[in-house]
């Protein structure tokens, strides 16, 4: 049987992040230094996101965490989170962890 492929999101270890009066602001580290022209802020759901992608987390974890906690319909969810995970993918503030999950037919 083929086993299904499940891309999971975690935060970069070259990057630092606080909260600073109810804003996420997240510095890239480069050489060992942070990359102040490259400062990102997080609204309140991009701040809920990203305390998510401490630990791995797959959009679908991601999606109905915010359905849970926000009023928007699930696609309307998964096609922000993904817009806003694939942002910090391409920042390098994100890595994909791709992990096994269940073989076909075990679902």
């Amino acid at each position: 049987m083929a086993e299904i492929v499940r891309a999971s999101y975690l935060r970069s270890s070259r990057v630092v992040s606080r909260v600073i009066a109810n804003e996420t602001l997240v510095v890239p580290i480069r050489g060992g230094v942070g990359d102040l022209d490259s400062i990102f802020s997080f609204n309140p759901l991009g701040s809920d996101l990203w305390t998510l992608l401490e630990k791995s987390s797959s959009l679908e974890e991601m999606t109905s965490w915010v359905t849970e906690h926000y009023d928007v319909t699930q696609e309307r969810a998964l096609a922000d989170i993904q817009d806003f995970v694939g942002e910090l993918v391409g920042a390098g503030l994100v890595t994909s962890v791709i992990q096994p999950s269940a073989t076909a037919g075990e679902q």
